[in-house]
């Protein structure tokens, strides 16, 4: 299909118009960056595809914002500014779904596997597909559009970067904040929720120090890997029996490393955390809890050393302003259709685009765009196995359908860019 220079008067035939054409080539470079996923801060091969085709669109390209990010920046006239934000990096994951574009690379520092497992690589291509119906229907609206492509989400670290790297000082302050989110729901519908969406997220490292020796003789140790056990069990007891059923809060014990040979008592042992709540009061509660018991099981075993409790990452949580998002969310509507745009629950996992919105002191516009088959999550639906039956993000088997997903999630962010961009009076096609 060639791509029509006169555009219909109108966000949505425009903005179904441009996305018709560029499909294909989008689709292309989605499966081109599946196959090829960089860990956190490593998006060096990413980020380069991205300049590239933002400076072939017209946009002022800047790279190495926040080490391996990328902003391009479109200005078109007077009007206001809006940040448009996708995220870059991927998983230290074997791919197991089986696509002919699966990835089989390692990084290259530390030689693990690596995938896309939460579909940034489709944020990526989608906010190049937004850039370009965008630039290439500037006369059509007035303002500056400043396309942010993040890296090192995945550990929370990202955002930050970015900010501290002068984002905000260098391209400017946004009105309004957007950025959306593929997750295994039906394609063509769109999940969001005002206030809050996303959970705060604490990441822990908790070392307890044990003594060690010979496996034949435990009573002259103080074994660390008994004392993690306990310490698991003991923390599962928070959300159980120290948060109230109103509340909402999660902890999860994600690694556990211990010992090196069975014959050997180790001298301690490594627990990873992950925390999710809602409320600074909440979370305050709970990182007490896990203190006092890390604690007070050291104290039971005998431990002639405190535990270490390392913070990781802390992530604010996820806001959606209501006045915003409801403008945003009328967007979303127009484009897309009203029965298309789900109203959803808080869900406990996390991000750090709320870091940017909180720096900039602008309102976030944040939702979910379905990426599994309609057909299949309908039916797992109604058989009630959607959890078994359609793979979540993180999983090995993720895998959002190419198409129709780009063009979805190109017209959503497309249409909600717009609706906050000043439109142009006809026949004004100045910049």
């Amino acid at each position: 299909m060639v791509c029509a220079t006169a555009w219909i008067i109108g966000p949505v035939p425009s903005i179904n118009s441009r996305v018709a054409c560029i499909t294909a080539d989008l689709a292309e470079l989605y499966r081109d960056l599946h196959a090829h996923p960089e860990l956190s801060f490593a998006e060096h091969r990413t980020a380069a595809i991205v300049a590239r085709r933002a400076k072939a669109l017209g946009y002022e390209v800047t790279e190495g914002v926040g080490k391996t990010g990328v902003v391009a920046r479109l200005a078109n006239g007077p009007g206001p500014l809006i940040l448009l934000r996708a995220d870059m990096d991927a998983l230290p994951l074997s791919e197991q779904t089986g696509l002919t574009y699966a990835s089989i690379d390692t990084d290259p520092d530390s030689g693990r596997p690596t995938m896309h497992a939460c579909g940034h690589d489709m944020h990526v291509t989608c906010l190049l597909g937004a850039l370009d119906v965008l630039a290439a229907a500037r006369e059509q609206w007035s303002g500056t559009v400043l396309g942010v492509f993040q890296p090192g989400e995945e550990i929370g670290l990202g955002a930050q970067a970015m900010v501290d790297d002068g984002l905000f000082e260098r391209f400017g302050k946004p009105e309004i904040v957007l950025a959306q989110h593929v997750l295994p729901i039906a394609v063509g519908t769109i999940a969001t929720r005002p206030g809050a969406i996303l959970s705060a997220n604490d990441s822990l490292r908790i070392t307890l120090h044990g003594r060690g020796g010979h496996s034949s003789r435990p009573e002259t140790t103080v074994d660390p890997i008994v004392m993690a056990a306990a310490t698991v069990l003991r923390l599962q007891t928070i959300v159980s029996r120290e948060i109230a059923a109103a509340d909402q809060a999660v902890v999860t014990v994600g690694t556990l490393h211990a010992g090196t040979k069975e014959n050997i008592i180790a001298a301690q042992a490594e627990l990873g955390l992950s925390i999710r709540t809602y409320s600074p009061e909440l979370r305050g509660k709970v990182l007490e809890a896990v203190r006092r018991i890390v604690h007070a099981e050291a104290d039971a075993a005998g431990a002639d050393r405190a535990p270490t409790i390392e913070h990781l990452t802390r992530l604010p949580v996820t806001i959606n302003e209501p006045v915003a998002l409801d403008k945003t969310r009328t967007a979303l509507r127009d484009a897309l259709g009203a029965e298309q745009v789900l109203e959803m629950g808080s869900f406990p996992a996390s991000e750090d685009v709320g870091i940017l919105a909180e720096a900039a002191g602008a309102p976030l516009s944040f939702w979910f765009f379905g990426g599994a088959d309609a057909a299949k999550f309908a039916a797992a639906q109604q058989k009630g196995t959607v959890d078994q039956d359609i793979p979540m993000n993180h999983s090995p088997y993720f895998a959002p359908l190419a198409e129709p997903t780009i063009s979805h999630g190109v017209t959503a962010l497309t249409a909600a860019a717009r609706a906050w961009l000043d439109p142009r009076r006809t026949g004004d096609v100045s910049a």
